[in-house]
């Protein structure tokens, strides 16, 4: 079964419709309150130490690779693709990276993945401490 990881940031605008899987990452500590991670994307080494270190997260990729994996065992006739949509605020840091470690951790279990950021490119949201 392919599997698509699109990664992606509410703020701008809805999740991809047709995910069959959704991490909604908003409840994890954000990158963005780091003024020397704000700027920085999923691609920089940082940034992608804050969000591996960040309690919880490879407990989260662990899981979701066994989700995927009891999808791909069972798709019913016609289905021959995985969508999962890995969400957080603005797309750029916690999204980014566990889209990258989970496509990452699918790829090594033998599964094709195509991997999108859609928000990545975005410039960073300006908004006020919840």
């Amino acid at each position: 079964m392919d599997i698509r990881i699109t990664s992606f940031g509410h703020l701008h605008g809805p999740r991809p419709d047709d995910a069959h899987i959704v991490l909604d990452l908003r409840h994890f500590r954000d990158p963005h309150w780091d003024r020397g991670l704000r700027e920085l994307t999923a691609r920089d080494r940082r940034v992608i130490r804050a969000v591996l270190g960040t309690p919880g997260i490879r407990q989260l990729l662990a899981a979701t690779v066994a989700q995927a994996q009891a999808y791909a065992r069972g798709p019913s006739a016609g289905q021959h693709a995985l969508s999962i949509a890995v969400g957080c605020s603005g797309g750029r840091h916690r999204a980014g990276v566990t889209a990258y470690a989970l496509a990452r951790r699918l790829r090594r279990r033998g599964h094709q993945v195509a991997l999108v950021h859609r928000d990545l490119h975005r410039p960073v949201v300006e908004r006020a401490p919840a």
